[in-house]
């Protein structure tokens, strides 16, 4: 007896459940990437608050934010 052809809509039902678990894995890798960019940016941010009071502080020791033309 020769094989019965599978239902087209199941075979429809089974290729679009193939590209929506590709879908599903792309979108958890980009989660992943945009969390690593967040936390590399927050880094960033972090070190640039640290530069920020590390100048003002050097300012201060050096008198110049109270002279004229060293304006904040």
């Amino acid at each position: 007896m020769a094989e019965e052809p599978d239902n087209l809509v199941l075979v429809m039902l089974r290729k679009i459940d193939v590209k929506l678990d590709r879908l599903s894995d792309d979108l958890r890798d980009l989660k992943v990437r945009v969390t690593h960019l967040e936390e590399g940016q927050a880094g960033i941010h972090r070190r640039l608050d640290r530069i920020d009071e590390r100048l003002d502080r050097a300012e201060r020791r050096l008198e110049l934010s109270s002279q004229p033309g060293f304006a904040e």
